[in-house]
């Protein structure tokens, strides 16, 4: 393995828009939900007239449904990924639009039969629920609690109970409810995430800055080093990933 000051400035000088990981190939993996989000979405865009899918990064997820419903259209707030998915998604006639967080979409009310996302940064449960149509579905894969915490508490330290609760299921569906949704379903996982290199978990920092906010290598210099030896003597880091599929109803 290459030193760790290599390592690392690789990774610091790698490109992180978009929402592809194609730059962890061979140096971190991460277990998947046992339900196919990719898959499941799919068949749901299959069967709608409209939709509107939240967060979708640089379009990579939304971009593997075969079909599109007759109206199509994606918000993103990050204008790099904004860019790569009108790029990507605007060929096969896809609307992006650019959505401020914490601000109202930009859509009417009561616009479309499905509101999809995968991995929102901070769901808004009343902007989703006044978008749908009546009888419509939000269906979405969500971040759960204390995801990759191992991480944030390798650089951060132990963090309090309530900032490990936050994103929990059962308060997001209490949360939905109140918005006038209806939680129908709701599916959790924890996934096993190893990182095989200190370039990796630099570049996931990186590309996933609210894991350990203001993260710099220059910043966390020390723990780095320490990173790396903890990874040459035992192999790989281990940390663990949650996750949470939701589907509800607005009446």
């Amino acid at each position: 393995m290459r030193d760790c000051q290599e390592l690392v400035a690789e990774a610091s000088a790698a490109d992180v828009d978009g929402w592809g990981f194609g730059w962890l190939k061979g140096r971190a993996v991460e277990g998947r939900p046992p339900w196919g989000y990719a898959r499941l979405l799919g068949d749901r865009l299959a069967q709608v007239s409209s939709a509107l899918d939240l967060d979708t990064g640089g379009g990579e997820v939304l971009n593997e449904a075969p079909v599109f419903p007759g109206r199509m259209v994606a918000t993103e707030g990050w204008e790099p990924n904004l860019r790569l998915a009108r790029e990507r998604l605007g060929p096969r006639g896809v609307e992006v639009l650019e959505a401020v967080p914490g601000e109202p979409l930009p859509l009417s009310d009561a616009s479309f039969d499905l509101v999809t996302s995968r991995h929102p940064v901070t769901p808004v449960w009343s902007e989703i629920a006044r978008v749908l149509k009546p009888g419509g579905c939000y269906f979405a894969q969500h971040v759960g609690p204390a995801s990759a915490f191992e991480l944030t508490e390798f650089f951060l330290g132990p963090q309090s109970e309530d900032t490990r609760r936050r994103r929990h299921p059962e308060v997001e569906r209490a949360e939905a409810e109140i918005a006038g949704l209806r939680v129908i379903g709701l599916h959790t996982a924890r996934c096993r995430m190893e990182f095989f290199d200190v370039g990796a978990v630099v570049w996931i920092l990186r590309k996933c800055p609210w894991w350990v906010p203001e993260f710099t290598a220059e910043r966390y210099r020390q723990r780095l080093r320490d990173m790396d030896a903890h990874i040459r003597e035992h192999g790989a880091f281990i940390a663990h990933s949650t996750r949470h599929l939701v589907e509800a109803e607005r009446s």
